[in-house]
């Protein structure tokens, strides 16, 4: 079975765009900065154990990160959903190498187990 594409802006009405756009502005231009800021960025909530895995991997590769958290399960949902939609991710963690979209924490240890990781920090310095 495949997973269908995310649809392209093309595909969508002005209305459509305009909503998506201003949906959390204040909470997208945040992750956006960090990833332009940052060599790596972990978005993710409390309470979520595939987040904490996923920074322990870093801190355990002595990589230090910036971590931006948005509640919880219960909590702050209409924020995740707004970094969801930007990042076309759709779960947390959302790790960020570069500036780039890498993954949740499967991908990121991957990553680090296979030395991509560190090969995308040393292409951006």
């Amino acid at each position: 079975m495949s997973t269908p594409s995310p649809l392209g802006d093309a595909n969508k009405s002005d209305e459509v765009l305009a909503a998506q756009a201003a949906l959390h502005r204040e909470t997208v231009d945040e992750v956006r900065q960090a990833v332009e800021r940052d060599a790596i960025v972990v978005v993710g909530m409390s309470q979520n154990p595939v987040v904490k895995k996923a920074r322990r991997a870093l801190e355990q590769a002595d990589l230090s990160f910036t971590y931006l958290e948005y509640g919880s399960y219960l909590g702050q949902w209409r924020r995740r959903l707004a970094i969801k939609i930007w990042s076309g991710w759709p779960t947390f963690p959302q790790v960020f190498v570069g500036g780039t979209l890498i993954g949740g924490h499967e991908e990121t240890a991957r990553a680090l187990a296979d030395g991509s990781l560190r090969r995308r920090l040393d292409a951006t310095d």
